[in-house]
């Protein structure tokens, strides 16, 4: 099997790569899944692709909404249009931000997508585009992904950015009022590929077992890092962020079962098991 992964250089292209190491494995700098000519010579060959390529600049989004949406929406459309052509097996990754958060249940695949921001429409406008294109295309909708590589937008994965500002003596003020499933992307990363080989099709929601708040997140991870501080509880409101985020992030599938625990996931990534990690030390 000859495989592709675009956007490979983020946190779950750099574990795809690791699970698939002789994948041809370009980043955004070596192919813009917005230039149609590109993607096709870059898909051409290749039996699956997973297509890891977005513009996830949540806040910058809703002043650029255009950009997001030529990588989010017209790329991923491009990208299913390639494999198509190519016979090409596509995995496409997308979001939790499909949704609204309104409600106390996590979010099932038969629930109405309704995004509150630029970014989430932009991912929800992918996900139709990849489907028209190709309707056997499998497409993962995630929430809260951590792992080894972090994140370049944002300066590494939360929990990382959290023990970072910990160390450093930096005030810790994390919202409250957010949910999610905490999914680490080595775990995402195999699901996929196993679900993708058993020839699973549409959307379906993989994500880690159980939901807690974003404080929630990062005192376990200040737990795991022996990094005892103080964690002051904001609402999503003192932040004032450009993009609204939905309140309830999590997901639940009716098609899959969850990966393991989140608790038990960010333990694992914490002590390096069978990865190397980027979280400094105690």
């Amino acid at each position: 099997m000859r495989a592709l992964i675009t956007g490979a250089a983020g946190q779950l292209g750099t574990d795809l790569r690791r699970l698939l190491p002789e994948a041809d494995a370009p980043d955004r700098h070596q192919l813009s899944i917005a230039d149609r000519a590109a993607v096709q010579a870059a898909v051409r060959g290749h039996d699956l692709v997973l297509n890891c390529a977005a513009y996830n600049a949540v806040d910058a989004a809703e002043s650029q909404p255009e950009a997001a949406f030529a990588v989010n929406a017209e790329g991923a459309g491009i990208v299913a249009e390639a494999c198509c052509a190519a016979g090409a097996r596509l995995v496409h990754f997308s979001t939790n931000f499909v949704f609204d958060g309104r409600g106390e249940r996590p979010f099932v695949e038969s629930d109405p997508p309704r995004p509150l921001s630029a970014y989430g429409r932009s991912k929800l406008e992918g996900e139709r585009r990849v489907l028209d294109a190709l309707p056997a295309a499998l497409v993962v909708r995630s929430s809260g992904l951590f792992g080894a590589a972090g994140s370049a937008v944002k300066g590494g994965s939360f929990p990382e950015r959290v023990v970072i500002r910990a160390r450093a003596g930096a005030p810790l003020r994390v919202v409250d009022d957010q949910r999610l499933n905490p999914t680490y992307t080595g775990d995402l990363a195999r699901a996929a590929l196993d679900l993708s080989a058993q020839g699973l099709e549409g959307v379906v929601h993989v994500v880690a077992d159980g939901c807690c708040s974003f404080w929630d997140l990062a005192v376990e991870a200040l737990r795991l890092a022996g990094a005892g501080r103080e964690v002051a509880r904001i609402t999503t409101a003192a932040l004032d962020a450009p993009a609204a985020r939905p309140a309830n992030g999590c997901l639940a599938s009716d098609r899959v079962r969850p990966l393991r625990h989140w608790r038990e996931a960010l333990a694992a990534w914490w002590s390096g098991r069978g990865q190397p990690v980027r979280m400094p030390r105690p």
